[in-house]
């Protein structure tokens, strides 16, 4: 069970997120003030190139992928913006016309990202959430309805928080803290906020959340008064990606703890994220120097966080888009799980009936540029000495702007936190069963790509039990091998005998799915009834040259028994 700490600042009105949402107004106004500075030096040929862009991609969006959500006006609004900025270069304006224009555009997105924090709602929300967590986790653990109103059971008994939670709460207290998770589910947002608040006593993150998220009324009023700020991953114009990094710059410069993720979207391999979004990153990197220059100390720590569950809510729908993607192939679109009231309320039920657990490992805190630091906020480099950070954004003894060189720092940044993501990823039962029981039919097939082996028959690709629990063994030891070198984290059933594993690892993956990613069958064989399913949680643990490893050991084992 995960510690409760108290708040590190009791006080909610005394929260950055809190302040910043009081001064909304100028905030939207820092915003546009920052994408303006970024566009006034342009050309009148940029300014026009890149205002047809955007009005072009806004309307082809309207068109093609339209969103309840979406104002009712958009399609008519981007046509009179069409239409105005044909008439201004038919009158052969100059460019601050274009600006003007841009400055309109910029204000729109601003106006829309920006959200608010009420205080009377977050208390409520906090509430709320607890309550109904509380009661059906009371009633799914017992598996009757009847248990709803207990109140033995708690959600943080369930989502275990682990890793340097003191570190992180004493450096809060030094500067600003940037969390940076793994993304999985729709539900990570809610399940994070919630640990950051009750568990780990922290005040609220100024965080993303999609826009398609707000096609639940109910979940669209809470977001929109809990400091969410929207992200709309149809727009891909550069005066969106810049209003949006601008939003994200002025939050962090002003100390408002902020959460956000760098993969850019759910994994929809089911891989733990390897290339990362630098733009929101970014303007962590920026923060700082700007910090720097206007002769402010305080740092800004970076906090990877790797979220594991032992069945994710959208996985069926997440690999049908990434074997589209892969396999060049027009698959029959299929609904997103995340859009269905009682596809989470089923999908709590069953986390809660099986006793799962959701694992938040917070990773190492480190500087901006990718440096340990300590709890009192001590940078250090790859020989363990300490280094300031101003030294990183001094040329000629004068701190100041160099995009290159910034550049470089986001990219040795995100290096840092994808390898944070591998090492302190824990490892659960039912990741195991998925990559042993894929990578066994993958050997059959060494010759075809993963597109044919997920579409084949999967009533003929079963494995005796015997020789199924014998991979599991040299699994569990290779695992326990990385473990000891602090190359990722393992539960204590991985370290316990392989028939208890097995038989939890089944259980918890198979609980939710109606189609069972791995199951025994009355033959005692190991059988799939999806596997591209059991691919998506197979990928969890791809990239630790698991597959290498453990045939290696195997025939080493049997070289010594001959």
């Amino acid at each position: 069970m995960s510690a409760l700490y108290p708040h590190i600042i009791p006080d909610i009105s005394a929260w950055p997120i809190y302040k910043l949402s009081q001064d909304r107004e100028k905030f939207v106004r820092e915003i546009t003030d920052s994408v303006m500075e970024v566009y006034k030096d342009k050309s009148f040929k940029e300014l026009e190139d890149i205002l047809s862009k955007t009005i072009f991609l806004e309307i082809k969006r309207c068109k093609e992928n339209p969103w309840k959500v979406d104002p009712r006006n958009e399609v008519k609004y981007w046509k009179t913006l069409r239409s105005d900025l044909q008439r201004k270069l038919k009158a052969d304006v100059d460019k601050q016309a274009l600006l003007d224009l841009l400055l309109k555009i910029s204000n729109r997105y601003a106006e829309e990202i920006v959200g608010n924090f009420k205080i009377k709602t977050f208390k409520y929300a906090r509430k709320l959430l607890s309550s109904v967590f509380r009661r059906l986790l009371n009633s799914a653990a017992g598996k009757n309805h009847r248990r709803l109103w207990g109140s033995q059971h708690q959600l943080y008994e369930r989502l275990l928080v682990r890793g340097p939670i003191e570190k992180v709460r004493s450096l809060a207290k030094e500067g600003t803290i940037v969390i940076v998770p793994t993304h999985f589910s729709n539900l990570d947002s809610i399940l994070i906020g919630y640990a950051i608040d009750v568990i780990m006593g922290m005040p609220a993150f100024n965080y993303g959340a999609g826009l398609n998220l707000y096609d639940l009324e109910l979940v669209a009023y809470f977001i929109n008064r809990l400091g969410a700020y929207k992200v709309d991953r149809r727009k891909k114009n550069p005066i969106y990606l810049e209003t949006l990094k601008k939003m994200s710059y002025n939050s962090i410069t002003r100390g408002v703890n902020t959460l956000f993720f760098p993969g850019g979207t759910r994994s929809r391999s089911g891989e733990l994220e390897q290339g990362l979004k630098l733009g929101l990153l970014g303007t962590v990197v920026e923060s700082q120097r700007s910090r720097l220059e206007q002769g402010n100390q305080e740092k800004i720590f970076v906090v990877p966080l790797i979220i594991s569950y032992h069945f994710v809510l959208e996985g069926k729908y997440l690999i049908e888009q990434h074997l589209r993607k892969v396999g060049q192939e027009q698959y029959l679109s299929s609904k997103d799980a995340a859009q269905s009231y009682t596809k989470i309320i089923k999908f709590l039920w069953d986390l809660f009936s099986q006793g799962s657990e959701i694992y938040l490992t917070l990773g190492e805190p480190m500087d901006v540029v990718g440096n340990k630091v300590d709890e009192q906020g001590r940078s250090y480099d790859s020989k363990n000495r300490e280094v300031q950070m101003k030294d990183y954004f001094t040329l000629d003894q004068e701190i100041g702007t160099n995009i290159q060189r910034e550049k470089v720092y986001t990219k040795i940044l995100a290096d840092q936190i994808v390898k944070s993501y591998k090492t302190y990823n824990t490892v659960l039962s039912s990741h195991v069963v998925a990559y042993t029981f894929f990578d066994m039919i993958r050997s059959r097939f060494p010759n075809e790509s993963i597109f044919s082996v997920v579409t084949k028959d999967s009533e003929t690709l079963t494995v005796s039990y015997d020789e199924f629990r014998e991979r599991i063994k040299a699994t569990q030891i290779i695992l326990q091998q990385l473990a000891d070198q602090g190359r990722l984290n393992i539960t204590n059933i991985i370290k316990g005998d392989a028939e208890s594993l097995i038989e939890l690892g089944i259980s918890n993956m198979g609980v939710y799915h109606l189609k069972k990613p791995v199951r025994i069958n009355e033959a005692r064989e190991i059988e799939s009834d999806d596997l591209k399913l059991l691919y998506y949680y197979h990928n969890r643990l791809e990239h630790y040259e698991l597959n290498r490893k453990v045939h290696s050991f195997i025939k080493e084992t049997e070289k010594h028994k001959v």
